[in-house]
């Protein structure tokens, strides 16, 4: 996989009773949250045709966004391969559309980015882990339902997954096992790297997650933490 760069209404008069009529801005709000994530999606749908790399905002005015390539779509999540600043796959990550702030296609970062990946791509450390294969060799993986997809595949063979929540929009992250789960919610048994004493407990709404990385760099150093500090 190589990377390609693409470069209100005034107020009505009062009434008899006294009441003032405006502008319903509750609909106009939903019409233009409507609008915006309809043009996300027709955003990662180029992306994904086009094999594009792309940046991912989840955060307005942040500095930290995520970088990769869409490899499906559900109508709540993406699916995107994760690449990192070595210009190198790290996992992948599933991204609620509805928490993201805005997609960049044609930027100078991508295009460095794209030039380490021709890099990491001569000296075979593209793919350390494997990910490109795993999609392909599970392609269930990347159709319907993407967010149960990855934390059932996480779950199901005791591997480390990232989850990201709305409450915390990007503030923190969790990283740890998910310990039980179901269609509702899952209760992650997550480490603190500042404080190694325990393990802690965080029961998450699955209405709540706004992305899960999994199978990459964060998964594998999770789980070494998780077995030699833990016996996880």
């Amino acid at each position: 996989m190589e990377a390609v760069i693409g470069r209100q209404k005034s107020l009505k008069k009062a009434t008899k009773t006294g009441k003032i009529k405006g502008k319903n801005f509750r609909g106009s709000n939903d019409e233009m949250e409507k609008a915006k994530l309809n043009e996300l999606r027709a955003q990662l749908t180029i992306a994904r045709q086009q094999g594009t790399l792309i940046e991912v905002h989840n955060i307005p005015h942040d500095e930290y966004f995520n970088v990769g390539f869409v490899v499906a779509m559900d109508p709540t999540f993406c699916l995107m391969i994760s690449i990192d600043w070595d210009g190198k796959i790290n996992g992948l990550i599933v991204i609620r559309i509805s928490s993201i702030d805005k997609i960049e296609s044609n930027t100078d970062y991508l295009l460095t980015i794209s030039e380490k990946t021709k890099v990491a791509h001569r000296h075979d450390y593209f793919d350390l882990w494997h990910v490109q294969q795993f999609i392909d060799d599970h392609p269930d993986f990347s159709r319907g339902d993407l967010l149960n997809n990855a934390l059932n595949d996480s779950y199901t063979h005791r591997l480390p997954v990232v989850v990201g929540t709305r409450k915390y929009k990007g503030a923190d992250d969790f990283t740890g096992l998910i310990a039980s789960r179901d269609r509702i919610k899952l209760d992650l048994h997550y480490f603190n790297e500042r404080d190694l004493s325990s393990l802690w407990s965080y029961e998450i709404l699955l209405t709540q997650i706004d992305y899960v990385r999994v199978r990459g760099t964060q998964a594998a150093t999770g789980q070494q933490i998780m077995r030699d500090l833990f016996q996880n």
